[in-house]
């Protein structure tokens, strides 16, 4: 059966993505929900030994992947996958949770992950998308491939149990998450607030929005200044009783 979402991945290491065969991943691939397959970049490169990056031009550190690999397995894999070619590099732009639902939406997907100090230049007239995790600096793309393709699908129908097990989620909403408890009622002389305990749904439901609001407020300041008030936020904010 296929998958609502097929991604193809074209990486050096493809045996990094056998995580994607165990938990919540795993399970909606045998159930058809989603297609990620692995293809080495290396198996199209025409170098008699092998070698898929080459000393720069001009000289600098570090070696750069070298354009007829990557090209060629791009062309290749375009013929089953009529998706866009996204790269992951430090041009893109920053990947968030508005990207992930967007490109959960879609059918098809191919993902390049870049290694050693990059791609050759003649390669990006072959990529359709670029993204970045961030300001920060990894060994390979496929690191941050991984948490991508998860946030992806778990944003498509059916990989999660409940929807709202991401609908109430840090950053789905644009927020930051409600503080979470769970047994036992009491541990280390802290109880559980009692709104939680009172089984006044409106009120638990009041209680965590507040919640949400203030920390968000406190731990990213970025997040919620962006976010568009509501009368209700605003009258919780103020609310001393929630």
């Amino acid at each position: 059966m296929a998958g609502r979402l097929k991604i193809d991945i074209l990486t050096l290491f493809p045996e990094m993505f056998e995580l994607f065969n165990l938990s919540i991943i795993g399970r909606a691939k045998k159930n058809g929900i989603i297609e990620i397959n692995t293809h080495n970049i290396r198996d199209y490169t025409i170098d008699k030994h092998k070698k898929t990056d080459d000393y720069p031009y001009g000289g600098g550190a570090g070696m750069v992947m070298t354009p007829q690999p990557l090209v060629d397995s791009i062309r290749d894999i375009k013929k089953r996958n009529k998706g866009k070619v996204i790269f992951l590099g430090p041009r893109g732009k920053t990947f968030d949770q508005e990207t992930a639902k967007e490109l959960s939406t879609r059918e098809e997907i191919i993902i390049v992950c870049g290694h050693y100090e990059g791609i050759d230049e003649r390669v990006y007239k072959y990529i359709d998308e670029e993204y970045s995790l961030g300001d920060f600096v990894l060994t390979g793309g496929e690191m941050a491939c991984i948490p991508m393709v998860d946030s992806i699908c778990r944003m498509i129908p059916g990989v999660l149990s409940k929807s709202e097990s991401y609908e109430e989620e840090s950053f789905y909403s644009g927020l930051l998450e409600y503080p979470q408890y769970t047994r036992p009622e009491e541990f280390e002389n802290e109880k559980v607030p009692e709104v939680l305990l009172s089984g006044h749904h409106e009120n638990i439901r009041k209680w965590r929005r507040k919640q949400a609001l203030k920390i968000t407020k406190v731990r990213r300041k970025d997040l919620f200044d962006k976010l568009t008030m509501t009368k209700e936020d605003k009258k919780l904010l103020k609310d001393d009783q929630l």
